[in-house]
């Protein structure tokens, strides 16, 4: 990952809404949630969710599909382990093993989608 790309994630995750917004579609896994749903659990307008739900998904942490006329979000793993990769990619000298338990785990933690995006 290019430090410019690792730099708009970080962005994107640096305020409150869009933070619990991508902690919420971690959660919720690989199939994600509709809009509508994550504006109810996350108490935020769908106008203004949009907005956030945008910039997380052009910084490469979330994805979107279309299915009629619901449009669903998940989490990017495939974008979020390459931010924890890049993260942790000089740990320790390049041992990432070297800095405790669970580091080199947490890289790979993410599940494969089960939904064509």
């Amino acid at each position: 990952m290019e430090p410019k790309a690792a730099i708009d994630a970080f962005a994107a995750l640096a305020q409150e809404t869009r933070l619990s917004v991508f902690r919420l579609l971690v959660q919720a896994g690989p199939n994600g949630l509709t809009a509508g749903e994550v504006a109810a659990r996350v108490g935020v307008p769908s106008s203004t969710l949009s907005h956030h739900l945008g910039l997380l998904e052009r910084a490469g942490l979330l994805r979107s599909w279309r299915v009629q006329r619901q449009i669903f979000y998940a989490t990017d793993y495939e974008g979020t382990r390459r931010l924890l990769a890049f993260l942790m990619e000089d740990c320790c000298q390049g041992l990432p093993e070297l800095c405790g338990t669970g580091i080199t785990e947490v890289i790979d933690c993410c599940p494969k989608p089960t939904v064509d995006a």
